[in-house]
């Protein structure tokens, strides 16, 4: 920006001020404007113009910088053009700069990259735990890692800052296509996006499919929220954990791999987001639950979780059920696991089921008690229905916040 003027009014008797009380004074330039001239003398420290018609202007000092690069390389008679700091300075020249008109011009070319939705180049210099500092020419601008392209996202396990740090690191001295999404000049703020850019190079691409299509491809990563899917002409889609199976999934790497090929539904497009489902290829097992439990049935099962709330127990690899905490035992539980052990197989009684909601309530006390009437016990177990929603409610929520981080974000 312009440094502070030291003098607006041109020294009395000078030929400046001869010139402002002519009649062609209204031609003459003000504190702030563009002008041209041609370049005189070129200095280490500083440049002088020949200004047509006014004077000769000196651009000195910190001045000579700007951020355009245009002027990094002038020589004698170019023409170039620079913003007027000073009328006239102490030796009666024209005070200039080339920093300010670089700016000025550095910037407007910035704003019109972003109108024009064109994709440039960046080169990266530098990178933090949010994501790679870049420059546009001589502009420094932030590239979040929200906004890499999904061959990019630093995919690791468990959100460790410090691998994701290492990872983005690997990028800097490397040019990378990116598309300007904000421009602000006032604030000297400037923001790229390569996942923007990567979506207009594979808009043709991804308008080959939608919502409701099956794909085939392979799977490219695994993460704690589920895994990603390469298919087609170089997309990639996610498939959330709640997505991998019917059953409950506490660890993605125990069901997919690496590399694995398989088959998925499209389930939602938005932008370059591609959400996709394996669970919705197979036919939902709850629709065949009541042919194979009922209730007041007494069932084997294996405990898979527990928690504040209750166990959550694997009847067999396609039906997961509930035993809240009230159910564990006669007695208040300060804990399920004064009750129940992980991993252990036991008995249990079937208290509820809401196959269409994908429940079934278990019992350990009831066990010993006589067998309630269908209606009777379907009228008495909100606390499992309940505790099933909270908890599904609780981890959907937090799965899909890292599923957002990783790719919205």
């Amino acid at each position: 920006m312009p440094r502070k003027k030291k003098q607006l009014e041109p020294t009395p008797g000078s030929a400046m001020e001869q010139l402002l009380s002519s009649k062609e004074a209204s031609a003459v330039p003000s504190v702030g404007d563009l002008v041209e001239g041609v370049v005189v003398t070129v200095g280490k420290r500083e440049v002088r113009l020949d200004i047509p018609g006014f004077t000769t202007g000196l651009v000195r000092g910190r001045e000579l910088t700007d951020e355009s690069g245009e002027y990094s390389n002038i020589k004698l008679g170019d023409v170039v053009q620079a913003t007027v700091l000073e009328i006239e300075n102490e030796n009666g020249e024209m005070e200039l700069s080339f920093r300010h008109a670089g700016h000025q011009k550095a910037w407007g070319s910035l704003e019109e990259l972003r109108r024009q939705g064109a994709i440039i180049k960046a080169k990266v210099v530098d990178a933090n735990k949010g994501g790679l500092m870049v420059k546009l020419g001589q502009v420094p601008g932030f590239l979040p890692v929200s906004q890499l392209a999904v061959e990019h996202y630093p995919r690791v396990e468990g959100g460790d800052k410090s691998r994701i740090l290492e990872l983005l690191k690997q990028f800097i001295g490397q040019n990378l296509e990116v598309k300007v999404i904000t421009v602000n000049d006032a604030e000297e703020k400037l923001i790229v996006s390569e996942r923007a850019a990567w979506e207009e190079q594979q808009k043709g691409k991804l308008d080959q499919y939608h919502v409701g299509d099956t794909i085939e491809g392979k799977i490219s990563g695994v993460v704690d929220f589920g895994c990603f899917v390469e298919f087609g002409e170089g997309l990639e889609g996610l498939v959330h954990i709640s997505e991998l199976a019917w059953q409950r999934i506490e660890n993605p790497r125990e069901v997919v791999n690496v590399g694995q090929q398989v088959k998925a539904k499209i389930i939602n497009i938005d932008g370059s987001r591609i959400s996709l489902s394996f669970r919705r290829l197979i036919d939902d097992p709850w629709k065949r639950v009541s042919d194979r439990y009922h209730l007041n049935d007494i069932v084997k099962g294996k405990v898979l979780k527990t928690n504040p709330f209750g166990v959550f127990v694997e009847l067999d690899p396609e039906i997961h059920a509930l035993c809240h905490i009230s159910e564990l035992a006669d007695k208040p539980v300060q804990a399920p696991t004064d009750i129940v052990t992980l991993g252990e197989t036991r008995d249990f009684r079937i208290i509820s089921m809401e196959p269409r909601e994908h429940r079934l309530g278990l019992s350990i006390k009831a066990i010993n008690q006589p067998a309630k009437a269908k209606d009777e016990t379907l009228g008495g177990q909100d606390k499992p229905s309940d505790m099933v929603k909270t908890e599904a409610k609780i981890e959907a929520t937090a799965s899909a916040d890292k599923a957002n981080a990783a790719t919205d974000k």
